[in-house]
């Protein structure tokens, strides 16, 4: 059990946890603007162009057999309106979030210096031989 509750421990503390958790409880903030927008703003603003005040209320009752069944489409149509906004919301979003990544990776690319291409072999060996050279006339010279 102390195994299983250490293992939850080390999952529950990771990074990608923690901005999982962090991007839930924003999101749910969020989603409460983007219905406030929707409820306090867009709404009314269409009620405006359908004559309707309040658009909730938008129903249609079907009647057979003594029941009553109700078809409420106004809350339906402002469910739809509150995801489009959002999903153009978190669109715009991931799109300034990717162009802001590419630029870092852009900034990030010409602020460190280009490595010089790595010597080839030939190259590597006329050192090596230039400085055993070196080193016996430096051993001979001392002789």
């Amino acid at each position: 059990m102390k195994q299983f509750l250490k293992e939850f421990k080390e999952f529950a503390m990771r990074g990608n946890v923690i901005d999982m958790a962090v991007g839930v409880v924003v999101g749910g903030a969020f989603s409460k603007i983007v219905t406030s927008l929707v409820n306090d703003v867009v709404m009314p603003l269409i009620s405006l162009a359908t004559g309707q005040v309040n658009f909730t209320v938008l129903s249609y009752v079907f009647r057979a057999g003594g029941n009553e069944v109700v078809l409420a489409y106004g809350n339906f149509i402002q469910t739809v309106v509150e995801f489009i906004i959002l999903a153009f919301c978190v669109f715009c979003a991931v799109k300034l979030m990717t162009k802001l990544r590419i630029e870092k990776k852009k900034e990030d690319a010409a602020q460190t210096p280009a490595t010089p291409p790595a010597p080839t072999s030939e190259e590597l060996l006329t050192e090596i031989r230039d400085l055993l050279r070196a080193q016996a006339e430096q051993h001979a010279s001392k002789n």
